[in-house]
């Protein structure tokens, strides 16, 4: 039976479709995730709910910033959860809590120089959550397919109402703030936050990563813009990649990539699968039903059918 197309699209799902179809399928459509949590994810999710909180905590709360500080740790903890850290990771749940303290010593709460503005509705902008309609068509109901995202705050910076999004790595090199110019993600942002229901006047998107060694910490800032027409070329392309997606699911048929993307950011999940005569046997394996929604940015555990007794 063809499962159902999504109804909501967000960055991660174009990203993979992007780079593979048959990724896309299993991960987004079947709805495959690997039994164990990767790290980077887990500690990654960890940091910014830590994010999240310490600011809620003071620009929202009114706590001083030690007691924020103290609400964010505790908030990083309890995402974190009983997950265990491998002994080759420098992400730890004792680190990632150090890289919490670490980003607010760098970007005090006091003297943050960029600070979440007041949206429409008297609502801070941590946490700047969209969704919006696309022009078009979803191939079962009838409606317009919805675009969603979240950054971690729109904010007053340089004089200007930026997009700030924050970011883990393990190294920061001279490489890693030329590599947001093109990203997909965060020209969705600026088209949602200029041309969606808010209207906001972004000159940008405001990029800090965080690296977390074993020994140290680091941080760096990158600022990328985007244009008019560089936002119209991704909307189009962005229709473009949908309408690609939706002939794939009509067809039934998915290609494989089988080149770069199946080495890129560590190894993609599915290579055991992919280098199997007969993938259906290996996915309960290794992987669970786990459905991503999009707009609450949750996964949900699904059942597997019990097979027919003949």
């Amino acid at each position: 039976m063809r499962p159902p197309f999504p109804e909501v699209i967000d960055s991660s799902m174009i990203a993979t479709f992007r780079s593979c179809p048959r990724k896309f399928e299993l991960t987004y459509m079947q709805h495959w995730k690997p039994k164990t949590e990767s790290i980077h994810l887990v500690a990654g999710k960890a940091f910014a709910a830590g994010l999240e909180e310490t600011r809620r905590a003071y620009f929202i709360e009114g706590n001083d910033p030690e007691a924020a500080l103290v609400r964010g740790g505790r908030a990083l903890l309890a995402s974190y959860g009983d997950t265990r850290c491998p002994d080759d990771s420098a992400k730890s749940p004792e680190r990632m809590l150090g890289a919490l303290v670490f980003y607010f010593q760098r970007y005090g709460l006091e003297t943050e120089a960029a600070t979440p503005i007041t949206l429409p509705g008297g609502i801070r902008g941590i946490e700047f959550s969209f969704a919006e309609p696309l022009s078009i068509h979803h191939p079962e109901t009838g409606n317009p397919i919805i675009y969603s995202g979240r950054s971690d705050q729109i904010v007053d910076f340089a004089d200007g109402v930026y997009i700030e999004d924050d970011k883990t790595a393990s190294q920061l090199g001279s490489s890693w703030s030329k590599q947001w110019d093109l990203r997909s993600q965060f020209t969705g942002y600026s088209w949602a936050a200029k041309y969606g229901a808010m209207k906001l006047n972004v000159a940008g998107v405001l990029v800090r990563g965080v690296s977390i060694l074993k020994t140290k910490y680091d941080t760096q800032q990158a600022m990328t813009s985007r244009s008019d027409w560089e936002i119209d070329r991704w909307l189009a392309q962005v229709h473009k990649d949908i309408k690609r997606m939706i002939q794939s699911w009509e067809a039934g048929e998915w290609d494989y990539n089988l080149d770069h993307a199946c080495t890129e950011y560590g190894g993609c999940p599915f290579t055991t699968v992919c280098k199997s005569e007969t993938p259906d046997e290996w996915l309960p394996m290794y992987f669970e039903p786990r459905q991503w929604n999009p707009l609450t940015r949750e996964e949900k555990l699904l059942f597997l059918e019990e097979p027919e007794v003949v």
